[in-house]
């Protein structure tokens, strides 16, 4: 148990078992630091507690069981990431996803079995993601409205989001979690925090495709994926009734009042457009390279990224056992990583009494 979550901690800090040797400042060596990590021997309680300050995690963090393990995580955009940046981000992944699997058995909700909407489906052609985007929005009975908030969405059917800090070429991912003693997968997407709101959502779409798709399908998986982030973001029928069926031109505020209607970039509208057949091929050519120039690097007139496509489910769900007296302050401050102070006036709300409570 201890040399597990060792591990998992430095890896967590981005350190090499020399590196975290070196930040210990030589207590304990590098050789010491693996026979913990194998099981091989124990730390003292000096050096139990240095861990816990050089790793920046408490003590008692190294004694919890690992309640999960990650199954099929794949960085697709391999360019420009690492072994180690590989290892951190699984790392931050599964501790992330142990205090959500944790909070909700505290709670009593059962995280065992996502919402799958129906079984994987086979592409035969590229063009098959239309139907499966109407598919999936029928499944989900979401009509063919814009969807104001994919992050909300994933998380009420059952997919754990992350915003996490990933390698700059790398949008996002996709994994599975197992919980020891349980044959069931619970699906984690993980986004990019410093992407902004219309990329995250179209890698939300991106990455929820490949949960839905027999990986043996004989297309390419990831322009398939890409359109299908296009297709179930920006329905064809309702896009049709926006902006027509057939257009030989466009201005530049309308493109701009139809991304903001459907929370998307500006630069996937346009190919949108030219997937479902509104403008031509060489239409959309054209749009790039006069009022389009430049949209795939820079997003023209950006959504507000305050309070926008973030997971909040686990947030609620810690206030919830927090307030019901199923967690401590304590506790819930940790679950949160924020400081007991401000988990206290958070509860408490502007300007409230002691006692002040629904």
């Amino acid at each position: 148990m201890f040399g597990s979550r060792l591990k998992l901690a430095r890896k967590k800090a981005g350190l090499s078992l020399r590196g975290l040797a070196d930040v210990l400042e030589g207590r304990v060596t590098a050789q010491a630091l693996g026979k913990y990590e194998r099981g091989e021997m124990m730390p003292t309680s000096a050096n139990l507690i240095a861990l816990s300050k050089a790793l920046a995690v408490p003590v008692g963090y190294f004694m919890s069981p690992m309640g999960a393990e990650l199954n099929g995580m794949d960085f697709r955009k391999k360019s420009g990431t690492s072994a180690s940046d590989r290892a951190r981000v699984e790392a931050e992944v599964l501790e992330h996803v142990e205090r959500y699997l944790m909070v909700e058995e505290i709670i009593g909700l059962d995280s065992a079995c996502w919402d799958r909407p129906f079984e994987k489906v086979r592409l035969g052609e590229l063009g098959d993601v239309d139907t499966l985007a109407r598919l999936l929005r029928k499944a989900w009975s979401l009509g063919n409205d814009p969807i104001p908030d994919m992050t909300e969405l994933l998380e009420e059917h059952g997919v754990k989001v992350f915003r996490l800090g990933l390698p700059e070429k790398v949008s996002g991912l996709t994994c599975l979690v197992r919980r020891p003693g349980s044959a069931h997968h619970v699906p984690v997407i993980v986004v990019n925090q410093n992407d902004n709101v219309e990329r995250r959502r179209l890698t939300l779409g991106h990455e929820l495709m490949h949960r839905l798709v027999d990986e043996t399908s004989p297309v390419d998986l990831e322009k398939a994926a890409t359109r299908f982030a296009g297709a179930f973001l920006m329905d064809e029928e309702h896009l049709g009734q926006e902006i027509g069926k057939h257009r030989h031109s466009f201005g530049y505020r309308e493109l701009i009042q139809v991304k903001h209607l459907y929370r998307v970039s500006a630069a996937a509208l346009v190919v949108r457009l030219e997937q479902i057949g509104v403008i031509s091929h060489s239409n959309m050519v054209h749009a790039f390279q006069t009022v389009a120039r430049g949209w795939r690097r820079n997003e023209p007139e950006p959504l507000e990224d305050c309070n926008v496509e973030e997971p909040r489910r686990f947030e609620r769900l810690c206030y919830w056992a927090l307030t019901e007296g199923l967690v401590s302050l304590p506790k819930a401050a940790e679950l949160l990583g924020k400081p007991v102070d401000v988990i206290r006036d958070e509860v408490k709300g502007p300007a409230a009494d002691d006692g002040d409570r629904l």
